[in-house]
Formats: C-alpha cells, sequence, structure tokens
C-alpha cells in the first residue's frame, strides 16, 4: 500500500486547522504524515495526532498559494499527495478513496465537497451531524454516481480537494509561482496539466466537509490579486481566466476589463459591494452566480448603467 501525505496550506484559522487533524485522526487509512504550510510568522498549537506533523513556515508579501503547494510537495514523502484546504475536515474514508483511485489513476483526482453552515463544527462535532445539514455548492457540478469521470475541461479543476500521485505532480512542475495572491493558480495548474497530456478527473468518494467562514463570492476582497493574475494568465496562455468574477466586477463598475486592454480597476470596493457579494452565517457557501444574476437584473432595468 502506498504512503499518503496529506498537504495543507495555514494562514490564521487555527480551530480549522485543528479540526483538519481531528479528521485525519479519524481516517480508515492513516496519512504517513501531514504537512502544513504554514503562510504566517507563528507556528500553530495543534492537537495530538496519531501521524507526524510537520510544519513549514512559507512568508511572503502577498498569499504564496502556489510555492506554498509546491514546497509542501516536495518535502512530502509519501507517494501520493492528497491536497486539502485548511477549511475542510476529511470524512473517514477519504484517504483510503484517493489510495484507491490513484493506484489505477495517473492523474488528478478530485474528491467530493459538502459546505456546513455556521456553528456545524462547534463542541465536539461528528460526521453524523455533519450530513444532516451539509450542502451541495450550487455552483459545482456533484461527483460521478460511482467510480471516476475524466473531466473534459481543464477548467473544472478545484484546488480545494485533489489528490495526484507525487511523481506526477513534479514531474508537471508544479504550481506556477508567479501567481501570488488569491485566484488563478489553480486554473493555470488546470491549463498546465491538460497541454502535458495529464487527465483529471471528478471521483464518488474522497468527501470532505468544508467548515463555515465569512467569505465574499466574487472576492471583491481579492480584486487586486484576481486582476494581476488574470492579465498573467492571459500573457501566458493568449486568454484571460476568472471571467465570471471580472464580469461581476465590470457590472458593479469596479473594473474595465475590455478585451485587448490591460484591465483598469476603476475603484475600490465600498460597504455596499461587501454586504451584496458577503457570505451570511446561515449560508453554507457563497455564491457568485446568485449575484451575477442580481446585478444583470439590475442592470436590465437601467440599461447603459452599472450597479451602484
Amino acid at each position: 500500500m502506498t504512503k499518503i501525505s496529506v498537504v495543507t496550506l495555514a494562514k490564521g484559522r487555527a480551530e480549522h486547522l485543528a479540526n483538519v487533524v481531528r479528521g485525519l485522526a479519524r481516517q480508515t487509512l492513516p496519512p504517513a504524515e501531514l504537512i502544513v504550510a504554514v503562510m504566517q510568522d507563528a507556528l500553530y498549537e495543534l492537537p495530538e495526532a496519531p501521524f507526524p506533523i510537520r510544519q513549514m513556515r512559507i512568508v511572503a508579501d502577498a498569499l504564496p498559494l502556489a510555492a506554498a503547494r509546491n514546497a509542501a510537495a516536495q518535502a512530502a514523502s509519501g507517494e501520493t499527495l492528497v491536497f486539502l484546504d485548511i477549511d475542510c475536515i476529511p470524512a473517514p474514508d477519504l484517504l483510503a478513496d484517493y489510495s484507491r483511485f490513484a493506484a489505477e489513476f495517473d492523474g488528478l483526482l478530485m474528491g467530493e465537497v459538502m459546505y456546513l453552515p455556521g456553528g456545524a463544527t462547534a463542541g465536539d462535532w461528528s460526521y453524523e451531524a455533519f450530513a444532516a445539514v451539509a450542502q451541495r455548492h450550487s455552483d459545482r457540478r456533484g461527483p460521478p454516481a460511482q467510480g471516476l469521470e475524466v473531466c473534459a475541461d481543464y477548467r473544472c479543476f478545484w484546488s480545494l480537494n485533489f489528490a495526484m500521485r507525487r511523481a506526477t505532480f513534479l514531474a508537471a512542475g508544479g504550481f506556477d509561482e508567479r501567481y501570488v495572491g488569491y485566484g488563478g493558480e489553480d486554473t493555470d495548474f488546470g491549463k498546465t496539466l491538460d497541454q502535458a497530456g495529464i487527465p483529471i478527473a471528478w471521483i464518488k468518494g474522497g468527501l470532505a466537509y468544508h467548515q463555515y467562514h465569512p467569505h465574499h463570492m466574487p472576492p471583491v476582497h481579492h480584486i487586486d490579486s484576481v486582476v494581476r493574475n488574470a492579465e498573467l494568465f492571459e500573457r501566458k496562455w493568449g486568454y484571460r481566466t476568472m471571467g465570471h468574477w471580472l464580469h461581476a466586477f465590470r457590472l458593479m463598475g469596479l473594473v474595465d476589463d475590455t478585451a485587448g486592454r490591460p484591465i483598469r480597476i476603476l475603484r475600490r470596493p465600498a460597504e455596499a459591494d461587501l454586504a451584496l457579494t458577503g457570505q451570511q452565517s446561515h449560508q453554507p457557501y457563497a455564491n457568485t452566480a446568485q449575484v451575477i444574476r442580481v446585478l444583470e437584473a439590475n442592470a436590465a432595468q437601467t440599461p447603459g448603467t452599472v450597479a451602484a
């Protein structure tokens, strides 16, 4: 049986990370190790675990998501890498599911994700309680009914919860470390795999429960890095990514993303923008499509204007 190294990126959210450790401690197939790429000065105080935990400090001026994933993958000892966001509590069979599929499929595997409302992880949480309240994201497609299903469009890649053979990840070159801050680095990696002929697939299983935290979708609080990374993607591949976010930003009057010109930020997000895009505690997730529907309806009522 192959060894599995779990990789998590961490900045703040100490209790979320502690819950990731608790979930890994309940796995039917234990990990060989957990590597935490710590994107802050202070390391974490974590619960006791029946597996080694290594914390690697990866500090940069901006959020170094791509560099942190690469550094952790380089340091890993397992033949299979499982990447979990700090928000994601693995269900008991997550590692066993990934191990089974990775033994037969040399590509990128994406597990299931279900979203928890605020308060779901308070106290002594249980998977039974999670299953009773968790919701699937309406903007994301669900897993196949069974087995594995190859995705024909690299844009389906979602970095929240995925696995690969370590040798394949390293041979592909990992994530492009020119992407800093939020947005774009995962789509770029999916495109890189597509160009290299490395398949991407959804699996039935590999379930993780996403813990609630306040968020904005579209991510107006990360407008600078979204714009910068969209332009980097365009220079590299000839067209822009994160088009749905840029579309929303344009409707909000935040950017001018006219094709063939550099994207211009027209103004900073105001309280009204944050209120429109913000996730409430009763919502398991923020929803870009829902916000775009509101913005497009407003624009239709007042042609030639953008939402305030």
